[in-house]
C-alpha cells in the first residue's frame, strides 16, 4: 500500500463538484483507492463517501492506494489533488 498526505486547497473543500472531479479520477485507477480524514475512510471511488467525510478547505486528507498499480495510481492522484483540489 502506498499513501501520501495533501492539503485541501479549494475553498469549498471536497463539495460535489471538486468530490465528483477526484471520484472520476479515482475510478479510473485499478487500484482499490481510500481517502483519510480525521480519523473516517472512506472509498475515493463513491461520491457520496467522499462527501460524508466533510473535507474542507486547509484539511489535510490522506490517500491511500492499494493493488497492483499503486505507484502510477497514486501519482496520477497526486498530481490531479495538485492541480484541482
Amino acid at each position: 500500500m502506498k499513501k501520501f498526505d495533501y492539503i485541501v486547497k479549494v475553498s469549498e473543500g471536497l463539495h460535489a463538484r471538486p468530490a465528483g472531479l477526484l471520484v472520476k479520477c479515482a475510478k479510473d485507477c485499478s487500484s482499490d483507492i481510500k481517502i483519510l480524514n480525521a480519523g473516517k475512510s472512506a472509498d475515493a471511488k463513491r461520491l457520496f463517501s467522499v462527501m460524508s467525510l466533510g473535507v474542507k478547505q486547509n484539511d489535510k486528507i490522506t490517500l491511500t492506494a492499494e493493488g497492483n498499480n499503486e505507484v502510477n495510481d497514486l501519482e496520477k492522484l497526486k498530481a490531479f489533488c495538485e492541480k484541482n483540489i
